[in-house]
Formats: structure tokens, sequence, C-alpha cells
């Protein structure tokens, strides 16, 4: 099949940012990263109240991803000629739904069913999240406002579990629920008060998912995000018994905040930078990642070396999902939204396998192997990014030729 180019810009695009726009997205994605996440701060009381155990209770985190996996294809598939904002309040108000049902439900399973659901929407507000920015930005801006209207997500992983966690202990975990359905009642308004509406696709433009994984560059760079983030769930769902072999048990919440902080500082500098050197930052990104794995490896036994090496792996991890999906917008051109679909099941299943990867290593080899396993990872990220100067990371933007 051939390429797909990127539609020439519109001569009404603005020639600023439309900040506002740009955040009510993000601030659609901090909500859906925080409504996965949720259910982990709030595992004992939500385990009691329900007659379950607290391991029984946690399929609450993993039918949701489930959902997303499971969800973002086809729908994302069946409804290319829908409305972009149409299909966003819908996953939004999803989301409002699904949160009242798990609040009032007595019945684990309907919680279960609930979680799938909200999974679901998930999985499709995510499909459409990049493209819907790509399409209201001038194809020169398209980094910057990708990181700005998907900062949600690394935000959301760096505070919003622990914000969640605060709230459900002042409330409790079922009002908790409740007030997430009100927030994003809010955000549904505010959606509909400052996001450009978004045409669908005509007939003849839809591509199917296989269609748009033959387009140059987008197999690669799904493969990358595959890749990376298996071996940064590797290490990160596993930090605890890692930090307890370097004798730093106690200090995994600073160890995690430390995280949080380094990731927002490196998704700052790839805002700045992305649009001129995309490719740059992924080979640096990917290598200072790398390194500091192996640092981590290497220096159970120095403390300092951990933290400066925790500082490290949080600010290469923070812009990552930006310079991901800025090249997946540029490589795959009008056919956006299949290929963002994808690339969503792709990390999903990414986040999957590296937990059952590190539960292995951990099993097998101990916690002192973790920081290896993840390495070995990053190495086939580098070589398929070294490998990607034609198509999938071009040394020469495709967005800056349009």
């Amino acid at each position: 099949m051939s390429k797909i180019s990127t539609p020439v810009t519109r001569s009404s695009a603005p020639a600023r940012l439309p900040l506002g726009a740009l955040l009510a997205l993000a601030t659609s994605g901090f909500l859906t990263v925080m409504l996965e996440t949720l259910p982990a701060g709030v595992l004992p009381a939500l385990s009691r109240d329900l007659g379950v155990e607290e391991a029984t209770a946690g399929q609450t985190v993993t039918l949701y991803a489930l959902g997303a996996l499971l969800g973002a294809i086809p729908i994302i598939g069946a409804t290319m000629g829908w409305p972009r904002r149409r299909l966003l309040v819908i996953a939004l108000s999803g989301y409002v739904l699904t949160s009242l049902i798990v609040a009032v439900s007595p019945i684990f399973a309907v919680t279960l069913a609930a979680r799938f659901i909200a999974g679901v929407f998930a999985g499709v507000l995510w499909g459409i999240l990049a493209g819907y920015v790509g399409r209201i930005v001038d194809p020169s801006q398209r980094g910057r406002a990708l990181t700005i209207g998907l900062s949600g997500t690394p935000i959301a992983l760096a505070f919003g579990t622990p914000a969640g966690t605060l709230l459900a202990s002042a409330v409790g975990w079922r009002l908790t629920f409740v007030t997430m359905a009100v927030v994003t009642a809010g955000v549904v308004v505010w959606v509909l008060a400052v996001v450009p509406p978004i045409p669908g696709q005509e007939r003849h433009e839809r591509t199917s998912a296989p269609q748009a994984l033959r387009i140059p560059g987008v197999l690669p760079i799904i493969a990358v995000a595959l890749l990376f983030f298996s071996g940064h769930a590797l290490l990160y769902t596993y930090i605890a018994p890692f930090l307890a072999l370097a004798g730093m048990g106690d200090a995994v919440s600073m160890v995690l905040l430390v995280f949080g902080v380094s990731a927002l500082a490196g998704l700052w500098v790839t805002g700045l930078l992305i649009d001129r050197h995309l490719r740059l930052l992924m080979l640096v990104s990917t290598a200072v990642l790398a390194l500091a794995v192996l640092v981590l490896g290497l220096a159970t036994n120095s403390p300092i070396a951990i933290i400066i090496s925790i500082v490290a792996w949080g600010a290469a991890f923070g812009g990552s999902g930006s310079l991901q999906q800025t090249a997946l917008t540029d490589a795959s051109g009008t056919a956006v939204d299949a290929a963002q679909s994808v690339l969503v099941t792709g990390l999903n299943l990414g986040i999957a396998v590296g937990g059952v990867l590190g539960g292995l290593v951990l099993t097998g080899f101990g916690a002192g192997a973790l920081p290896f396993a993840t390495f070995a990872l990053l190495l086939l990220v580098l070589v398929i990014v070294a490998a990607g100067r034609r198509h999938a990371f071009p040394a020469a933007r495709r967005a800056d030729q349009s």
C-alpha cells in the first residue's frame, strides 16, 4: 500500500496553539489514566466493602486495561466516519456512567463489568486523542501540541493515584468515584465549550488497522512503543522489591515522587525541543534510560547512585509518549486514528507483557536482575530507532515539510 500523506494544513488553522482546547484534551487523558489506577490506591477498603480478597479486588485494574486493549481497534475502526468531538464526549460520558455504577454497586461482578466497559471507553479516547490534537494545530507545531495534549498521562501516572488515595482517605472510596464522575461531567462541558469540532473521515479516506500497519514507519514505531513500555513496566511494577534489595525498602514513596517530578521535567524539555529534534530526543532519551537502568543494576549498594538513576529514568521517560505519538502521527498521515488504535493496543500489551516478564525475572533470578532485563529491551528499542532514519524517526520531520 502506498504511503498516505499528511494532508495540507488548512488556511483556517490557528497561528497560535489553542491552549484551552489542548488543556481540555490533556485533562481528558489525565482522567483516563487516573480512573485506571484509582482502585490501586483504595484497594483495602474496596475489597473489604465488596467482600473479596485484595488480590481479587486488584482485578478492577486488570479489567479496565483489558477493556482498553480489546476495544480500541474494533471501535475506532467502526467509528472512522463519526465526528471526533462526538466520540470524545461519548467516551467521557462513559466514564461518568461507569464511575457512578462502581460507586454504588454492592456486587463485585457488577463492579468488574463496569470497569471493563470503562476500559473500552478508555481505548476509544486514547485512540483518538493524538489524532485530534494533530488536526487542530499547524503541522509545524504538532510535536509541542501533542506534548501538551498528551501531558495528562504522565501527570496522572506521577500524581493521580496518590491524589485519589488522599481523597479516598477523606471521603471514602465510593464518594471518590462519585467525585470523579462529577469532575468528568465538568470536563465534558469544558470540551464542548473550547474543543473545536472535527469531522470524521469520508469513506474513501478511511484506513483499517492492517492497512495502517503497512504504511512505512508505522510498524517500527509501534514496536518501539511496545518494547519501551514493556521495559519500563518490567522494572517500575517491581520497584518495591528492587529497592528493598538495595536497602531502601522504606523509601518507595519518596523514590516514586522523585520519579514523577523528573518525568514532568522531561516532559517540559521535550515540549520545547520536539518539533525540531524529534529523532535526536528519541535516541537520547532511550540511551539515557538504558544507562540509568544499567547503573541501577550495578549500584545496588549506593543509594546516591540509585536516586540519580531514578532522576535520569524519570526525565527520559517523561516525554517518551509524546515522541512516539508524534512520530506515529507524522508517519501515518490521514490514517492516524487507525494507527493510534494499534498503538494503544500495543502500549497496553507492552505494559502487561512487562509486568509478566518482571514477575518471571523476579521469581527466577531475583530483584537484582530486573534492571538488566529492562536494559536488554531498551537496547532493542535503540536499534529500531537508529534504523528508522527514513520513515519511522526521520532526521527531517515530514510535518516540517507539509
